[in-house]
């Protein structure tokens, strides 16, 4: 018995084993003992999970893999979690503890997964998985490019991000029209940042979202004073700051004592 790709889940089952046991040996079981898996499928990356010294529970919408793994994995079979990772409470799968997150993740629920993760940084020391090539690219890139965005800010802020490797599409069932890439999240060692988050998270989002104006113009919004505007880094565009130049510019704006709720 397999399990039918469903269109809708966005769901390419992985089938190639070598590819599988290298996504598995991303994780460097370092601070942690417990990963959670997002999307297993028919098991071809949890088997490689399961060879490893850590508790490997594993999260799955598709009421079909479950009934596929209950049935071939007998040893995981109380550790799986019929559920949305994007609704449930994770904090409770593991009683609070640590733990790393892997998967081969479905291309349209991806970049959620990440924001997820950011929003429960606390608790994921470590994150690997495969996306689609670009959305991997993007979350690893550094400024002064075109792929620098919102997603690779909002998660530099708070992880060290390595891209790792390539996946061809030929190693999926069904084959997807892109590539993958894999990439692994480390949470940097102080991740704690010295502004309020979720106004950080709102001047990253608000100048980006006019990436093409200088953050003098895509920031008029917050009521910038006279002095603020006069600062040489509002000639700047947003992809040409650094994770740290955002969160000064964070700092100034919160100086400025505007929060651009107007």
């Amino acid at each position: 018995m397999n399990v039918r790709a469903k269109k809708h889940l966005g769901q390419h089952f992985l089938k190639d084993e070598f590819i599988a046991e290298k996504i598995a040996n991303t994780l460097t079981e370092k601070g942690y003992k417990n990963v959670l898996e997002i999307g297993p499928g028919m098991g071809v990356l949890t088997k490689y999970l399961l060879k490893k010294n850590l508790t490997t529970s594993v999260i799955e919408i598709d009421k079909e893999s479950i009934e596929y793994l209950q049935v071939h994995y007998l040893n995981l079979s109380k550790r799986i979690i019929n559920a949305d990772f994007l609704k449930i409470d994770i904090s409770k799968i593991f009683n609070g503890e640590q733990f790393a997150i892997i998967g081969n993740f479905p291309y349209n629920i991806s970049t959620q997964i990440v924001f997820r993760t950011l929003e429960n940084r606390d608790l994921i020391p470590e994150f690997s998985g495969m996306f689609q090539k670009e959305v991997a690219q993007r979350i690893a890139e550094k400024s002064g490019s075109k792929k620098y965005g919102i997603l690779s800010v909002l998660t530099q802020a708070f992880y060290d991000v390595e891209y790792l490797f390539t996946v061809p599409p030929t190693v999926f069932n069904p084959p997807p029209k892109v590539e993958s890439g894999v990439i692994r999240l480390i949470r940097k060692e102080d991740y704690s940042l010295p502004v309020d988050i979720p106004f950080f998270f709102k001047v990253v989002k608000t100048t980006f979202n006019q990436r093409r104006k200088t953050l003098r113009n895509s920031l008029k919004t917050f009521q910038l004073s006279d002095k603020l505007r006069e600062d040489v880094i509002f000639a700047q565009r947003p992809e040409q700051l650094s994770v740290h130049q955002f969160i000064e510019l964070t700092k100034k704006l919160a100086s400025d004592g505007n929060r651009g709720d107007q």
